[in-house]
């Protein structure tokens, strides 16, 4: 059976909605690809184990993905609806991932971050695929390739008008992020000391956007980490300009990689 959970909201018409199949035992890997594919949203996860250690797999409507972040956040809550509150631990592909649940909250610890400046080749081929100028990016926020169990371009608007106004080539951008090997493309803008803005083209899952990206966001706490600039934490709103308002809470440390990002979730009535 399919459940269906919004992460990163208490609404279940805002947030990201994600599938999840609690008891994926036997499920080949193409009838994995084929229920995700049937289900539509970004990502749908595939839990195996009896708790409170789970192999968990993701998939979007076109392929497999090492690490999802809202997925993870909605089956963690899907888990403490059916078992109870505690500790977990997810082992995906891209990791151990240990996964803390409160009342409605789930918290993941993603796998150690690691952050680079993006090529100058990497940019311009970002930047034509998106429809951007150079005018349009901040220059106080370099732009880097961020990993946190998957890689993400990491690039500042200017202004949030231009992070509003999100016009992409599709094709274009899917090919450069298939080469390049990027999940999402991490649009930004820094709103305030502890607060930012941000968009994520998902063409290699075969939507447009996602509404909230949770590997993104410890992507991005890495990448703030790696400048010197993070907050202890910080909060991200995505999904605004789509309708589905969601709101993501990162915290980071100096002396630790891996970055915590937190979130509510809540069933989708059928």
């Amino acid at each position: 059976m399919v459940l269906r959970y919004a992460a990163f909201t208490t609404d279940p018409t805002t947030g990201n909605p994600a599938g999840v199949v609690l008891d994926a035992a036997g499920l080949p890997d193409a009838e994995m690809q084929r229920i995700a594919a049937e289900v539509g949203y970004s990502e749908t996860a595939f839990v195996t184990g009896t708790g409170p250690r789970y192999a968990v797999r993701y998939f979007s409507p076109l392929a497999e993905v090492p690490f999802c972040g809202h997925a993870t956040i909605a089956t963690a809550v899907a888990l403490a609806d059916r078992d109870g509150q505690g500790e977990l631990v997810f082992d995906t592909q891209a990791g151990e991932i240990p996964v803390r649940t409160e009342g409605r909250t789930a918290s993941l610890t993603s796998v150690p971050t690691r952050s680079r400046p993006a090529s100058p080749t990497e940019l311009a081929g970002a930047l034509s695929a998106l429809r951007w100028s150079p005018a349009d990016v901040d220059p106080s926020w370099p732009a880097h390739v961020a990993f946190a169990g998957n890689d993400h371009l990491v690039l500042a608007a200017r202004s949030r008008d231009r992070l509003a106004e999100l016009d992409y080539d599709f094709p274009a951008l899917q090919t450069l992020m298939a080469q390049a090997g990027w999940t999402t493309v991490h649009l930004f803008w820094r709103a305030g000391e502890r607060e930012f803005h941000a968009r994520d083209p998902f063409p290699p899952g075969g939507v447009v956007e996602d509404p909230a990206t949770g590997a993104a966001a410890a992507a991005f706490g890495g990448y703030l980490r790696a400048l010197d600039r993070a907050p202890a934490e910080f909060t991200i709103i995505q999904g605004e300009d789509m309708g589905r308002r969601s709101e993501l809470t990162v915290r980071t440390s100096p002396d630790d990689a891996r970055i915590t990002v937190s979130g509510t979730a809540t069933l989708i009535p059928s």
